[in-house]
């Protein structure tokens, strides 16, 4: 299945009664499976959880931990990035030249490297002599 059809898909299925902005995504493992996740609201704000986290944590429940590819989905009039929070997470799964696509849902889309998302990234190297 293609990624932005994965990452549509399950953003209907997003809990935002607060915010109302529904966000789906969708990543490709090293296996070749789809992984997805939509963001899902708490009214303590700080304690939802994003798209990218879910379909993160989806890939690692099913014992992988290498993203080939990932799309993010929402509807709004320009591609929507992943937070920083998010862009941490992915780091940790993704190869620098991993390619996130943003999109949103009138067509609008835009790519990106991880390395270019989150430049500096803090890594397990920086863990070394710890």
């Amino acid at each position: 299945m293609p990624l932005y059809d994965a990452a549509c898909a399950v953003r209907e299925n997003a809990y935002v009664p607060y915010s109302r902005f529904k966000v789906g995504a969708a990543l490709r493992a090293a296996s070749g499976a789809v992984y997805t996740g939509c963001n899902v609201e708490n009214v303590a704000y700080p304690e939802g959880t994003c798209a990218e986290a879910g379909a993160i944590a989806a890939m690692v429940a099913a014992g992988e931990t290498v993203i080939t590819e990932m799309l993010v989905v929402a509807d709004s009039p320009s591609p929507v990035p992943p937070c920083g929070g998010c862009r941490q997470k992915i780091v940790e799964f993704a190869a620098g030249d991993v390619q996130v696509t943003l999109a949103a849902l009138n067509g609008a889309r835009r790519v990106m490297r991880v390395d270019e998302l989150l430049p500096g990234a803090f890594g397990a190297g920086h863990m070394d002599g710890a």
